[in-house]
């Protein structure tokens, strides 16, 4: 769900350079996608959120609506919101400075197309800081490397809510298989991530107590 219109600095330098090849390269591939592969990636993450989710009761999750061909599925929220494990599934607004708002999921009526090809929750606003509420966080990301060092569209819009989340949340980004990348150009702004989940596996790159470990 992140935004290209925007950049964090008003010249490109090099590492935003190299981001932007990254992100062409991996959207391109993205693109080059089969329907029935794109269907079997969305099948294998929502597994694989089940399996992180197993045992666990009564979470907020902050999540998103993915779009495109975005690993999860266009109804990735709905399969979460199931209960007992999600409580309360919050979803991002997006403001006109590129800054996150969240509002409550509560059903598919909800959500509402916007003028920037975004599929938004209808609710009341609960402000920027309701992420800091989140006992996990799942973001869109274009690639990932083994640092935790992540690859969004452009906009920034993550790297300004992720600031607010709590050292002991974890953050995981969906992705393909392919986009988890052994080094990602990096600049100081950039929010890592503690965990990649793509469709065969979930990658801990960054320790959470009470939810990292091996390699699934």
């Amino acid at each position: 769900m992140d935004i290209t219109d925007a950049a964090l600095t008003p010249e490109p330098d090099e590492q935003t350079t190299a981001k932007q090849a990254v992100r062409r390269s991996v959207l391109a591939a993205r693109r080059a996608l089969s329907p029935a592969a794109v269907e079997t990636a969305a099948a294998g993450v929502r597994a694989r959120l089940g399996d992180l989710l197993a045992g666990r009761r009564g979470l907020t999750v902050c999540a998103y609506v993915p779009i495109g061909r975005e690993p999860g599925g266009p109804d990735l929220p709905e399969r979460l919101a199931a209960p007992p494990g999600v409580a309360r599934l919050l979803l991002p607004v997006l403001l006109p400075d590129l800054d996150l708002d969240w509002t409550a999921y509560t059903g598919p009526a909800s959500l509402t197309a916007t003028p920037r090809g975004l599929r938004e929750p209808t609710g009341p606003l609960l402000g920027c800081a309701a992420i800091a509420a989140a006992d996990l966080v799942l973001v869109p990301a274009v690639a990932v490397d083994r640092d935790g060092v992540r690859l969004g569209r452009g906009g920034g819009s993550y790297d300004r809510a992720l600031v607010r989340v709590t050292l002991d949340t974890p953050v995981v980004a969906l992705l393909y298989d392919a986009e988890l990348l052994d080094r990602l150009p990096a600049q100081e702004h950039d929010q890592r991530v503690h965990a990649a989940l793509t469709p065969t596996r979930t990658a801990w790159l960054r320790p959470v107590p009470g939810w990292s470990g091996r390699d699934v």
